[in-house]
């Protein structure tokens, strides 16, 4: 029961506070664009598997000796 008068002084302080807020929705839409991550997502991906692809196989891949 000591409660109660703790309670009763948050609302009545709490009270006015309540018309200064207001909720709004946003006149345009959220725009999230995620290419950059899945696009370099799927290039690192493809560059791992042309790796193990060329030490799997390396006389189907010759490399160029450099002079």
């Amino acid at each position: 029961m000591t409660n109660i008068p703790r309670l009763l002084g948050a609302a009545i302080i709490a009270a006015p506070l309540a018309g200064c807020i207001s909720l709004k929705t946003p006149e345009k839409p959220i725009d999230i664009n995620l290419n950059v991550t899945i696009r370099q997502e799927v290039v690192v991906r493809l560059q791992r598997d042309v790796e193990t692809l060329i030490n799997q196989n390396p006389q189907a891949f010759p490399q160029q000796k450099k002079p």
